[in-house]
């Protein structure tokens, strides 16, 4: 884009082009208020509901096919059901290996009887051995950090379960990661395996956890092994893209040299196209680490226990103090895997500048550190009494933060019900009213309508596919209230966000707090908003609303203040040359130019906020979320997947018009590569 047309718009437009450009949506929307408001004898019945003649028995046809994968199908020698029992085996061998070192011990015998043959790893030789592995890899800074962080979950009494909760993640992100590194591998090599991974990925990331649990229940047995294998399949997704993009950004030149020096195709990729890859890669890792702590909870309920299940049990008995200790204590953890994963990815740059002495030092100190954390664990074998964290040095902020509830409920319990009840009232049931209404063909065709112009055909007729689905599986008003909550809840954080993300854009201090906060709201817990937001507001769809807005805020803050950044200095200088004022340089300059970015602020906000619908189905909602939970309590395979494919689509279909309508914005603004 040019200065000249960044501050200079078209002084005299033509006259019929605004007209033209508006003429079309204002027919659209005066269309959709006619038929929102016609009589229902105004339109065919099969208009207004889809005919139960019409939609296809998919869950049915699912849940028969389950039951003959695990009856009858076999592989020949074994069934698939000796196949999926012993993949969970394996897991559960792994998973075993893992709760023995850091939480559990090797145990002889159950019961009163049990004897201890080996114990956990004591807490103060796991902050030991942990800080001097965040030395090696981060510096003094990271393992103070390291070392606080791990001191915390021991005083404030959450160190049993961090340790499961550390032990599931750790095998999940290995797996996931090693996963997501040989699929993303595979798909660079062949081109048709991309394009087939693709929609199945997408899947994977926008379908609810809720939905695939079910069937990993039936495949894989209830227990740990199913839940870890539903977290490897939410976490591996990101781990295959970016080893996609990363292997290809590694330059040219490297393959030539590769081939040159007559390396055979195995050594090109595993000696120089993943170490030159690494830093980004593990990137990679970080998202899978994330990821992976993000479905805890989730998977705590098919017994994955730790600290989603403490988190899980306290919001059950909405004990607000207990339920944000321990997803404070998750948030520390997802906090402290964070920064070891980003050390991890710099390390390479940052060992190459450092000296041969230093270097030195730092192995030697690491060793010391290291078998003093072995002698440490073999004190506490022999002394068993001195592993226990003394009782006595325990805190707890939990009963403050219940009486801080109580005491608002008492205090302004009638505030907080009239603006609960006029949200009701004058936002959230007309826009449910109004969603409701809609006629599906109508829709259907917005959709289609809105495909083809933003990116053709093609994308026309795949988002047309996708929204004729939700009718056709019989869950149209199910998806209608989806729609509903989700969109105002979008429309809010928007409304929140880009505001916050251009005030903070350009001012590092306020930006520095703001980046606190947002990072704060994205680890926490889902269930954790629930909690406090229960105690207040009551179950019902305020409540939810509430949870989604402060879950799904941070990419609309987070996406603006980097689109806002990104202007070029030289164009705003041109404007303030040209005077224009601060609001003419926001409105003229700046918003333009970060329309796309905070269009796919606004993509990601849709995302989270999908996720968290069916979190929100715990609070009483009647949405998709509430159909994938029924179906997981009543063990109903096929209508649990066919709600999660529905939430999927729902996602998919906003993903693919926004980042079709970024890319156009893109080209219109000269920002497209």
């Amino acid at each position: 884009m040019s200065v000249a047309a960044a501050t200079h718009p078209p002084a005299t437009p033509r006259a019929g082009v605004p007209l033209l450009r508006f003429a079309v949506p204002l027919a659209l929307v005066l269309v959709t208020a006619v038929f929102v408001s016609l009589p229902t004898s105004a339109l065919p019945a099969w208009a207004w509901k889809y005919p139960l003649a019409w939609q296809a028995p998919l869950p049915a046809w699912i849940s028969a096919f389950m039951k003959w994968l695990m009856e009858t199908a076999s592989l020949g020698l074994f069934t698939v059901r000796d196949l999926t029992r012993g993949v969970a085996s394996a897991l559960d061998a792994v998973l075993f290996a893992a709760k023995a070192v850091l939480a559990t011990g090797v145990v002889q015998g159950a019961g009163a009887s049990a004897t201890t043959l080996v114990p956990p790893i004591p807490w103060f030789a796991m902050i030991l051995a942990s800080s001097a592995a965040a030395y090696a890899v981060g510096g003094r800074r990271l393992a103070f950090g390291m070392a606080a962080g791990l001191l915390y979950l021991a005083v404030f009494g959450q160190w049993a379960s961090a340790m499961i909760t550390l032990a599931s993640v750790l095998v999940a992100s290995v797996i996931g990661a090693a996963g997501g590194l040989l699929i993303g591998l595979a798909c660079v090599r062949w081109r048709t395996l991309e394009r087939l991974m693709s929609p199945l990925l997408d899947m994977a990331q926008t379908m609810p956890v809720f939905a695939y649990l079910l069937p990993m229940l039936i495949l894989f047995g209830f227990g740990p092994a199913s839940a870890m294998v539903a977290t490897v399949i939410y976490a591996l997704p990101p781990m295959v893209r970016v080893t996609i993009v990363a292997i290809r950004a590694v330059p040219e030149e490297i393959r030539e040299l590769g081939v040159m020096s007559g390396c055979t195709r195995r050594q090109i990729t595993w000696k120089m196209l993943v170490p030159s890859a690494l830093p980004a890669l593990m990137v990679g890792v970080n998202q899978v680490i994330m990821l992976s702590l993000n479905v805890v909870i989730i998977a705590s309920m098919i017994g994955a226990g730790g600290l989603g299940w403490d988190v899980l049990a306290a919001l059950r008995r909405l004990d607000i103090g207990g339920g944000l200790e321990a997803g404070l204590a998750i948030t520390v953890l997802a906090v402290l895997l964070d920064r070891f994963a980003q050390a991890m990815a710099q390390r390479a740059e940052r060992v190459a500048k450092e000296d041969g002495a230093g270097a030195a030092g730092r192995r030697l100190a690491v060793r010391a550190a290291l078998v003093a954390a072995l002698l440490l664990w073999i004190a506490a074998a022999v002394w068993p009494q001195i592993a226990l964290y003394p009782d006595g040095w325990r805190l707890s902020t939990a009963p403050y933060w219940s009486q801080l509830v109580s005491w608002i409920n008492v205090n302004f319990f009638s505030a907080l019900d009239a603006i609960r009840t006029a949200a009701l009232l004058n936002v959230l049931t007309p826009v449910k009213r109004f969603m409701l209404a809609l006629p599906w063909p109508w829709v259907v065709a917005l959709v289609m309508l809105a495909g083809w112009r933003l990116g053709g055909l093609r994308l026309a007729l795949t988002t047309g596919a996708m929204t004729l689905f939700l009718a056709v599986v019989g869950l149209w008003q199910t998806s209608m209230l989806t729609v509903y909550l989700c969109g105002v809840a979008v429309v809010i954080s928007v409304a929140i966000g880009v505001p916050i993300g251009v005030a903070a854009a350009n001012r590092p201090r306020l930006w520095r707090v703001v980046e606190a906060v947002i990072d704060t709201l994205q680890t926490l817990p889902a269930f954790i908003y629930l909690i406090p937001i229960v105690m207040l507001f009551r179950v019902g769809d305020f409540t939810a609303l509430i949870a989604i807005v402060l879950y799904a805020v941070a990419p609309a803050i987070r996406y603006t203040a980097h689109g806002v950044r990104r202007v070029p200095a030289t164009l705003i200088e041109a404007g303030q040359m040209t005077g224009c004022s601060r609001r003419q340089l926001l409105t003229r300059i700046r918003l333009p130019l970060a329309a796309p970015d905070i269009l796919l602020g606004l993509n990601q906000t849709i995302m989270l906020a999908l996720s968290m619908l069916v979190i929100t189905a715990l609070v009483g909602t009647r949405d998709l979320g509430q159909e994938t939970y029924m179906a997981l309590s009543k063990a109903d395979v096929g209508r649990g997947l066919v709600a999660g494919v529905c939430v999927a689509f729902i996602g998919m279909v906003a993903d693919r018009l926004i980042s079709a309508a970024a890319e156009r914005l893109r080209r219109r603004t000269g920002l497209a590569a």
